[in-house]
């Protein structure tokens, strides 16, 4: 894919941030005892200003590969460091293992769960947390309208295998066993979904969300000329598939799924 854009991402701030700070607020680590923090996946450093202001004392790292979000994050938070690395094959430098490694909307676009989760998890310190929430609305109209558009004889052959570049991501109680395993050495496990109801002004601004996450490998694989036409058909489904609310309002189902798990001490 092509890089993505901060600004873009950022026009939702509040809506993006609200399940990076539920997932933090379920994290049981006491601050004055965390020296070391790793945002995997951090984008433009929302989700790392949320560990800043909780772990002051700790050492906080952002990784992630796009230039322009470690860029705007930088800019963001210069009290913190940031890093260029690959997610999928991350690992903490020897003897800095992370007391808490935290991936807010992030591992949905890396592949191999069943072994990336237990290999980041075994990386943590004793007592460590790994904390992630992921996006669980492959199945929602939102993105299904996606991948029905991009089989349309006028776009398939330069949209091509778009949709493959997000993973489909494990039901909820396989990660639940993935560290509840004896062999994981887990002290606790917590899974849970939650379904936020985002209230959106029109169809357009549905789209405008999407842009800079789910739909931006369909859009980007078109030509400039058919760009334009596969988002208007885009948002035309978009329209009929949210019903206007009482107040005028859409409302954008997004459900996700979140996953703490701390290491036995």
């Amino acid at each position: 894919m092509l890089d993505w854009n901060p600004a873009l991402y950022l026009r939702f701030a509040s809506e993006r941030t609200r399940p990076a700070a539920e997932l933090l607020a379920r994290v049981p680590l006491n601050p004055a005892q965390v020296r070391h923090v790793v945002d995997l996946g951090c984008g433009p450093g929302n989700s790392t200003e949320l560990l800043v202001s909780r772990f002051v004392d700790a050492r906080v790292m952002g990784i992630d590969n796009s230039d322009a979000m470690l860029e705007a994050a930088r800019k963001q938070l210069p009290q913190a460091t940031f890093v260029a690395a690959d997610m999928a094959a991350w690992a903490p430098a020897a003897g800095q293992a992370p007391d808490l490694i935290y991936a807010n909307a992030s591992l949905q676009w890396v592949g191999a769960h069943a072994q990336l989760i237990p290999r980041l998890f075994a990386q943590l310190a004793p007592g460590g947390v790994l904390a992630i929430q992921m996006p669980d609305n492959r199945q929602e109209p939102s993105h299904r309208l996606m991948r029905e558009l991009a089989q349309l004889p006028e776009f398939v052959a330069h949209i091509g295998g778009a949709a493959a570049t997000r993973t489909d991501i494990l039901p909820i109680g396989a990660y639940y066993d993935l560290l509840a395993t004896p062999q994981a050495h887990a002290a606790s496990v917590d899974v849970w979904h939650t379904v936020y109801q985002h209230p959106m002004e029109s169809p357009a601004a549905i789209v405008q969300w999407l842009r800079s996450t789910g739909l931006k490998p369909f859009v980007e694989g078109l030509p400039a000329a058919l760009q334009p036409d596969f988002l208007a058909e885009y948002e035309r489904r978009v329209d009929a598939a949210y019903p206007v609310r009482a107040d005028g309002q859409r409302l954008l189902a997004f459900p996700r799924l979140f996953l703490v798990a701390q290491r036995q001490a």
